[in-house]
């Protein structure tokens, strides 16, 4: 497919998902009279909250069997340093569960401690009731929170409702997407209730299921990241968005190229970030959480 055609197609298929979505979406998340988002510098504790991303997995320390401990080089990690030279004494507690979506968060259990594995930080019954209860219990200490929650929603979704067929995906993708941003407005909504000043910061999603047809997969994850903003800003929380980073546009070749460096998409087929890609998300978050005005002399 050459670029312009690819490009047209691109524009046709976003557009599409966009109306749809719009016409899908609860009608609070589409509303634009949302406060600012809250500012709040770092306190005595980051509480990281999420997926897999959030774990900072990669697949061959899984393979290979390792704890949780040797899952250092997340964005997680990454962020929590920058954290540190802002306010030397802060506690990461990472409640991130590999295999967790939306409704399992909300729900519970954990998926990856069901299984038998192991948590940075563990808890019992679901994400969501750890991340309150954690709230309630230390008032006011906790700045930032972040949370990352995607990934699991769209494989599901792509892989074992569809089966990869692009038809299926295309036809269901709106309906998917504004699940995705109904749950997630409901996470934010308990947990701005127990923390009213934190700093709450949603990383957004990039585009490894539209490998082989960006043309198609690009638009989707755009459009689930207009959603997932609606919600972000009405819970007066800040959206990082990777997807310009992890997905160049233009240029089909950087793109592919980028997508390589940043996952582990092409070196061992998994398209969870590589070192690199979680330092750059890293930095995607840093940009948004306003902190940077605090390591200004």
């Amino acid at each position: 497919m050459s670029d312009s055609k690819q490009k047209k197609t691109r524009v046709s298929v976003l557009c599409t998902w966009i109306l749809l979505v719009a016409f899908t979406a609860p009608a609070p998340l589409m509303s634009e009279s949302n406060p600012p988002p809250q500012f709040n510098p770092p306190k005595s504790y980051y509480l990281a909250l999420g997926d897999s991303i959030s774990y900072g997995y990669q697949q061959p320390k899984v393979l290979a069997g390792l704890p949780p401990s040797a899952f250092d080089t997340g964005y997680v990690d990454d962020f929590g340093v920058r954290l540190r030279q802002i306010q030397q004494d802060i506690t990461t507690v990472n409640y991130g569960c590999p295999g967790e979506s939306t409704a399992s968060f909300i729900n519970g259990p954990c998926p990856w401690s069901a299984a038998g594995q192991q948590l940075h930080n563990p808890f019992t019954g679901s994400q969501l009731e750890a991340a309150v209860s954690f709230l309630r219990s230390h008032p006011g200490e906790v700045s930032p929170i972040t949370i990352t929650l995607w990934a699991q929603d769209i494989q599901d979704f792509a892989l074992n409702v569809c089966h990869f067929d692009l038809t299926c995906i295309q036809k269901g993708a709106p309906g998917v997407i504004a699940q995705i941003s109904t749950n997630l407005a409901f996470i934010l909504g308990q947990l701005r209730t127990v923390a009213p000043d934190a700093e709450i910061i949603v990383t957004g999603a990039w585009d490894v299921i539209g490998f082989s047809d960006f043309a198609f997969g690009d638009p989707l994850i755009e459009a689930l990241n207009i959603s997932l903003t609606s919600a972000t800003v009405a819970a007066r929380a800040r959206f990082g968005n990777p997807f310009p980073v992890f997905n160049p546009q233009g240029d089909l070749n950087l793109e592919t190229e980028t997508i390589c460096a940043l996952t582990q998409l092409c070196t061992v087929g998994d398209g969870h970030p590589s070192d690199a890609g979680y330092l750059a998300l890293a930095n995607v978050v840093f940009e948004v959480s306003g902190y940077a005005r605090l390591t200004k002399a």
